[in-house]
């Protein structure tokens, strides 16, 4: 998989054109380095029009109370103002509309106009989202907001899968991938041994995991 290995290679670059401090790998108690879960907003064309009014669909899986989904309130209200009222977004929380999997599918034939997915639903989709499933990709926080906002990698990964159909606009930061238990503190791989633990549908995940088991 070329472009996984640049996209890592142009991260770790970033780090580096940044003077970043890159200090010995580890494991913290329960939580795993710096993985990401991202969220990714996409769009197409897809939008009906009644009257003089642009109507975008979007849907995505997140309670009506979460951040986010007042964020795509937000949205909707800065287009509303910006286009005088001649468009606006219809927002349907809560997996109204359908799983991620499904808003990506509806999304691609153009029975939405956006979604807001993790990049976990996005790895069987679009190949290149898969990088974003990686272990410590990024030295520290600052790092990781200058990779997705601020390089050309993270632009590049928006922009992959448009011959998919399907074009990021931006990027949700959800903050590290973790680990949880009931018993002990997960300090160690071998600490995960013995353990049945629960990922998502994201095939870079699930190798992670099993290697931890072997």
């Amino acid at each position: 998989m070329p472009y996984f290995r640049e996209a890592a290679r142009k991260i770790y670059r970033t780090a580096r054109s940044k003077r970043y401090c890159i200090t010995r790998l580890r494991f913290e108690s329960v939580r795993f380095g710096k993985t990401l879960c991202l969220t990714a907003a996409l769009c197409l064309s897809a939008c009906t029009s009644g009257s003089d009014v642009v109507v975008i669909k979007m849907g995505h899986g997140l309670d009506a109370s979460h951040s986010v989904h007042q964020a795509m309130v937000y949205l909707g209200e800065r287009l509303a103002a910006k286009s005088d009222s001649t468009m606006r977004v219809d927002v349907y929380p809560s997996q109204q509309l359908g799983t991620e999997r499904e808003l990506l599918e509806l999304l691609q034939i153009g029975s939405v106009g956006m979604t807001k997915v993790s990049s976990a639903a996005l790895e069987g989709f679009v190949p290149e989202y898969q990088v974003l499933g990686l272990p410590y990709l990024f030295r520290d926080e600052r790092h990781r907001f200058d990779v997705f906002w601020d390089s050309e990698v993270g632009q590049d990964i928006l922009a992959s899968g448009q011959e998919f159909g399907l074009r990021g606009l931006t990027y949700y930061d959800a903050g590290t991938r973790s680990f949880y238990t009931k018993t002990q503190p997960v300090q160690t791989p071998a600490d995960l041994q013995g353990h049945k633990i629960r990922v998502q549908e994201s095939p870079v995940a699930q190798r992670l995991h099993h290697a931890h088991g072997d």
